[in-house]
């Protein structure tokens, strides 16, 4: 009854259904793999939410980018602001208004300097009108912050109004415009005035969808090939009249 299951045809449907299904539980376990890894780095989130600070040299160094594990690390550092050198994101949005971030160079004791945003500020009567803020303050201050990878490398440094200007934060890129060498990652803080940069979790959900998703499709697959090999094996049955005929047509005995 089963016998055409040995044919050409059915084998080569059988190879691809089954390498079908062994793609789709490959996906599946990719889209796992990926929400653990998203898992973890909101867990980290959260223990660097509740951390000690740690001193920032610990963390980023000069011409280098930190990893992905080091993002929002609670890091601290104390130095004095260069204001003259103030750094302005734009078009940045926050709840569908764009503004500024407001990046300020924090000039450490051995002369580094750490980039420090201190916060977003809407823009004045259009996007690239830059509003009045609070000034950085002056002296030496004290900072503690969640540390910030660099953004992609995109477009040029601008000076506008005695600023400079970029569109994506990114140290590297900024380095060449500062009088001094300048940690490879940046931080933000919360200063009154400016509002906090909100730390950003990693959406899990969807990975976890796909994940269920891709595996539900691979089963299907096994379902559809089993339901074909039983539609064939009804098809191949004799009917009952066939069967009766051909047990009156025997020979007795």
């Amino acid at each position: 009854m089963y016998r055409f299951l040995l044919t050409r045809r059915w084998l080569g449907l059988a190879a691809l259904m089954a390498g079908l299904a062994v793609v789709m539980v490959g996906l599946g376990n990719w889209q796992l793999d990926r929400y653990h890894q998203k898992t973890a780095i909101n867990d980290r989130i959260d223990a660097a939410a509740t951390a000690a600070p740690v001193p920032v040299t610990n963390v980023l160094v000069t011409g280098r980018a930190p990893g992905k594990a080091q993002r929002y690390t609670k890091v601290t550092a104390t130095g004095r602001y260069d204001s003259a050198n103030e750094i302005l994101a734009r078009g940045r949005t926050v709840d569908g208004q764009v503004g500024f971030e407001v990046i300020t160079p924090l000039v450490l004791p051995d002369g580094t300097a750490l980039l420090v945003d201190r916060g977003w500020v809407a823009a004045g009567v259009d996007a690239a009108t830059v509003p009045d803020y609070p000034a950085a303050p002056s002296g030496d201050v004290t900072v503690t912050g969640a540390v910030r990878l660099p953004e992609r490398r995109l477009g040029t440094v601008e000076r506008t109004g005695g600023r400079l200007q970029v569109r994506r934060i990114n140290p590297a890129l900024l380095a060449g415009e500062l009088p001094y060498p300048v940690l490879g990652g940046y931080v933000s803080i919360e200063q009154e005035g400016l509002r906090p940069i909100e730390v950003e979790y990693e959406g899990t959900l969807q990975n976890g969808g796909y994940a269920l998703q891709w595996w539900a499709f691979a089963a299907l697959t096994v379902v559809g090939y089993v339901y074909l090999v039983r539609r064939q094996v009804r098809e191949n049955r004799p009917e009952p009249a066939e069967r009766d005929f051909d047990r009156e047509s025997a020979p007795a005995g």
